[in-house]
């Protein structure tokens, strides 16, 4: 169970990340719309689990991974944006959320 912190600097994370993504989406992915779906945040606040998805997206592997070679340079705009609310900017770990591809997938099975 996440604390009350822990669930805040979620909300934050979530909220600051999809901006900064939102701004940088043309020079990262052109062409593309980058969604923040979840933010998990560990206990210390030191690491972060955020959960992405991309649309339009044919390679989505591919795409997170050009997302994740560009962590340091998302990290610090996160930094110049938080930086006075928290002591210490997490750590980010991008991980793709599939749920929306799940959830077409089985509306299709559902309508077949």
């Amino acid at each position: 169970m996440e604390s009350v912190r822990q669930e805040k600097v979620n909300a934050l994370l979530m909220k600051d990340l999809g901006e900064i993504l939102r701004m940088k989406a043309s020079e990262i992915l052109p062409g593309m719309m980058i969604s923040v779906t979840e933010v998990r945040v560990s206990p210390d606040l030191g690491y972060a689990k955020v959960f992405v998805s991309f649309f339009p997206s044919k390679e989505k592997q591919a795409e997170l991974e050009r997302l994740r070679s560009r962590v340091s340079e998302v990290r610090y705009e996160l930094g110049k944006k938080i930086g006075k609310q928290v002591r210490v900017v997490p750590e980010i770990n991008f991980i793709l959320d599939d749920s929306i591809d799940r959830a077409n997938r089985i509306d299709e099975l559902l309508k077949s």
